[in-house]
């Protein structure tokens, strides 16, 4: 179940806390009570196995039953789309294995202390006649403040609804179980009581007592050897609570405490100081410097032999005898069927681990290796080789996926190889000014790129090109994880060309500078118009234009009596020598202007520029869009004397210059 998903329009899926053989885990929020909370989700290949449905069913018909504080309580229990559900508290803490990991070693009172809160929880459940039978520190959750609650009834049953019958089943962690369950005798009460005494041990060593190659070599120690020594291991542990571990896990049921409120009675004063003297705990007619026999069978075979080695004078009796004989034979038989009927239990057991059996692969993707290596474990299989590849999905160090996949059926043990996410792999951005932002747009969301556009005027780039972007082209980026902005090209700013009639020349370049136009200026003789002012303008005011439109002006000689007089004047103020230098001369001057240009730049666009009588350097005379090489002719009126200059400028550079135009 993915991240944010809402169950039953209610509990909002935060986070996946761990997923077992029936069951997955997740943390959630509450979206009515406003509380996180633990939802128990039935697997989506459980939900068709009435058996399955019925054990988790039970699962939360026990827990509704449970008051007590240290028990997860259970919230709601409800079904969607056929899955089942139960929704509990939510512990934020860990579990008592980790706990004991990390704190270890406790003293004995803390020891105590959690002991006491675990066996009120155990008492309350037996109260209302349901064993746990799976008892562990796995089990048992330690929150942020200390407190004890445990947790996963999923294979407690009740006893009003359970077969007292069942044999030959063996249920329960390996190391915690009782010699009972290994032979598969009737669970009661007592089975909860000897794991408890396990859990003590642990909680008083920091390991469990029974150590193994195997499941079958676990199983066999509880069954047959004795309970190593708390005090040996650890000799601050007072006698009076190590006894409590011996009573708790005496082999023979009648050694056993019979409640777990004896067990706790005995737990309450064990650390009082009238009990510091107490001896070490026996089983019942135990005694440890008497010599051991063997069992009851030889003493029978003894008995047996003294009879056939009477006197004769006691033949009187012979017949008393044979009775006697028969008698002992019977035992005999008896003793040898219950040898070999434990045996075959112990072969059968040992069978039972040992052979092979299947589970399913997990569905690990997205977890970390320590949620995956702890879900692999739930399911007796094993961490296999780490291999590491890009993922668009998943973060670097979450799971990809798995091999075998997820669900595959394979044998218990075997291992799971993991595919771990690198990130998502970066990549050079690239250039894309000069293109379609249609385009750039299209092909750039395919790969996950968010993007955006600003709208801008220029004259280099048509509508709709590109004319900058916010990443530099030579950055690397996962795409999936950027954003990007284009500038985008509205084309030249248009605009109404204002009167510029009347206007001096100084005054119209101004203008034509402001609004990125090309001035183009020529001269002629007005009656209305003073010499100097814009007299005539092409095109007219008010036409739409956009930057980089040339426009033209013709500027005022004055009338012809103003350059009359002007001529006269000029005649009169001037040298003879002056005179003689001649008049105006008017001539074409050929330039050639080369092409530059390929495949992305088929035209040059060249801004010409003259100065003779009539136009000044600064202003464009012609601007052409050639698509080769071309010659153009362009016209000088030059005073007498007067030299003319002109040049030839592509992309803002100069290609062409010549200051010293003559007629000559």
């Amino acid at each position: 179940m993915e991240a944010g998903y809402i169950l039953n329009g209610r509990y909002k899926i935060v986070s996946s806390l761990g997923e077992g053989g029936m069951a997955n885990v997740y943390s959630a929020y509450d979206l009515i009570l406003k509380r996180y909370v633990a939802v128990k989700l039935l697997r989506l290949d459980m939900r068709d196995d009435p058996h399955a449905v019925r054990r988790f069913q039970g699962e939360a018909m026990s827990l509704t039953e449970l008051t007590d504080p240290h028990t997860v309580m259970i919230y709601d229990v409800g079904e969607e789309s056929g899955l089942q559900y139960l929704v509990m508290e939510y512990v934020n803490g860990m579990n008592l294995k980790e706990y004991i990991k990390q704190e270890y070693p406790l003293s004995v009172e803390r020891v105590v202390q959690i002991m006491t809160e675990v066996l009120q929880a155990v008492s309350d459940a037996h109260s209302h006649g349901i064993i746990h039978r799976d008892l562990k520190p796995q089990n048992i959750l330690i929150d942020q403040n200390g407190l004890v609650k445990i947790t996963d009834f999923g294979i407690a049953l009740a006893l009003s609804r359970s077969s007292m019958t069942k044999t030959n089943t063996v249920m329960g962690s390996v190391h915690y179980i009782s010699p009972e369950q290994a032979r598969g005798s009737i669970v009661t009460k007592q089975t909860d009581i000897y794991s408890l005494g396990i859990i003590l041990f642990e909680l008083l060593t920091g390991h469990v007592p029974f150590r193994g190659e195997n499941a079958v070599s676990i199983i066999m120690k509880h069954y047959s050897e004795a309970m190593p020594s708390v005090r040996n291991e650890n000799p601050e542990v007072p006698q009076a609570l190590e006894n409590i571990v011996l009573h708790a896990t005496a082999k023979d049921l009648n050694d056993r405490y019979g409640t777990v409120q004896e067990m706790a009675s005995d737990l309450a004063s064990c650390l009082s100081y009238q009990r510091r003297d107490e001896a070490r705990w026996l089983p019942a007619g135990s005694d440890e410097d008497e010599t051991k026999v063997l069992p009851a069978a030889l003493p029978d075979e003894t008995e047996t032999q003294q009879e056939e080695q009477q006197d004769p004078a006691d033949q009187s009796n012979a017949g008393h005898g044979k009775k006697k004989h028969k008698k002992w034979s019977k035992k005999k038989k008896f003793l040898v069927w219950s040898s070999w009927l434990v045996l075959a239990i112990l072969i059968g057991t040992a069978v039972y681990f040992l052979m092979p059996r299947q589970t399913s692969v997990p569905e690990l993707s997205g977890m970390s290796i320590s949620e995956a290596e702890d879900s692999l474990r739930n399911a007796n299989l094993k961490v296999g080789k780490s291999k590491k590849a890009y993922s668009n999905d998943y973060e670097s160090g979450q799971i990809i996926r798995t091999e075998p996949s997820a669900k595959s059926k394979i044998n218990e043990g075997q291992k799971v190889d993991l595919i771990l996410s690198r990130g998502s792999q970066k990549e050079r951005f690239g250039d894309y000014t000069g293109q379609k932002y249609s385009v750039v747009k299209k092909m750039l969301q395919k790969k996950g790129v968010t993007v955006s556009k600003q709208k801008v005027y220029s004259q280099k780039y048509a509508k709709g090109e590109i004319k900058s972007q916010s990443i530099s082209t030579k950055k690397k980026v996962i795409m999936g994880e950027t954003s990007v902005t284009f500038e985008v090209s509205q084309g030249p700013r248009s605009f109404e060309l204002r009167d510029l009639t009347n206007y001096t020349l100084k005054s119209a370049q101004d203008y034509a500078d402001e609004h990125g136009l090309v001035l183009n200026v020529s001269r002629g003789k007005s009656d209305d118009f003073e010499q100097g002012l814009v007299m005539e303008q092409e095109p007219a005011a008010g036409t739409e234009l956009a930057q980089g439109a040339q426009i033209s002006v013709k500027i005022s000689t004055g009338s012809d009596e103003e350059s009359s007089e002007s001529s006269s004047s000029s005649s009169s103020s001037s040298s003879s020598s002056d005179s003689d230098s001649g008049s105006e001369s008017r001539f074409n001057v050929e330039v050639k202007i080369p092409f530059a240009g390929d495949e992305a730049h088929k035209s040059n666009k060249v801004q010409i520029y003259i100065e003779d009588r009539g136009h000044h350097l600064n202003n464009v005379y012609q601007t052409l869009t050639i698509t080769e090489d071309q010659s153009v002719n362009l016209p000088f009126e030059l005073a007498s004397g007067q030299k003319g200059r002109y040049k030839v400028v592509r992309d803002g550079s100069t290609i062409i210059e010549k200051d010293d135009v003559t007629g000559d």
